[in-house]
């Protein structure tokens, strides 16, 4: 077996077994039903699953109240090695719902998160107006755009895979239409055809100068 001798740090998700005030220790079993004793340190915090374009949900004061058997939680935390065998110290709690009720449940979660998600590559790559001469590869989490001059066939392909799946599951014509502009881009300026050998050729990506894409 292979002792740890060394600090590292882990994410460890989990169902509470028991939780000792005392000690602030937490024992938690895995869902493949693997057993972990996680040490509160003083400077955890703790917050409450959130969906995207929520608010941050803030559970530091009420987390030893939250600790009772049977409650979801994910503990990111040290693995510190110590003389009488490893113990896990916790800096951050999230706890999956309350008494067993999982937000992600309720009714419109998901529909909510892929307007979000939607709703931010609407306003970070078009604006107003959807026209994929302006998409670029990188965004930041901020919808910053990278200043750079090329466009790539697959992030452009994942994109209209996206809001057309979007569209699906919500119904919402904006996100069919940026679907639809994506594909024509995609068929107007990274495909060529060889008429001669009847072979089709697919541009992995592209440079483009401004508006129009060459």
């Amino acid at each position: 077996m292979n002792e740890i001798d060394f600090t590292f740090s882990d994410l460890v998700m989990g169902y509470v077994e028991e939780f000792d005030a005392t000690s602030d220790v937490v024992r938690v079993n895995t869902a493949d039903g693997r057993p972990f004793e996680l040490t509160l340190t003083i400077e955890v915090y703790a917050e409450m699953l959130r969906n995207l374009g929520e608010p941050y949900k803030d559970a530091t004061g009420q987390m030893r109240d939250l600790l009772v058997p049977g409650q979801l939680v994910f503990a990111y935390g040290v693995f510190m090695p110590t003389d009488s065998g490893t113990r896990f110290d916790v800096k951050h709690l999230l706890f999956v719902g309350e008494g067993g009720a999982y937000p992600f449940e309720r009714r419109g979660w998901w529909i909510h998160q892929i307007d979000q998600l939607a709703d931010f590559y609407l306003r970070a790559e078009f604006g107003d107006e959807i026209d994929f001469a302006d998409y670029r590869t990188t965004v930041t989490l901020e919808g910053a755009k990278q200043q750079t001059t090329r466009q790539e066939a697959d992030t452009i392909s994942r994109l209209v895979y996206g809001f057309a799946s979007a569209f699906m599951l919500t119904g919402k014509d904006r996100y069919l239409e940026v679907a639809e502009a994506g594909t024509r881009y995609l068929r107007e300026h990274f495909r060529w055809h060889d008429a001669g050998e009847g072979i089709t050729y697919w541009y992995h990506a592209i440079e483009v100068d401004g508006a129009p894409a060459r």
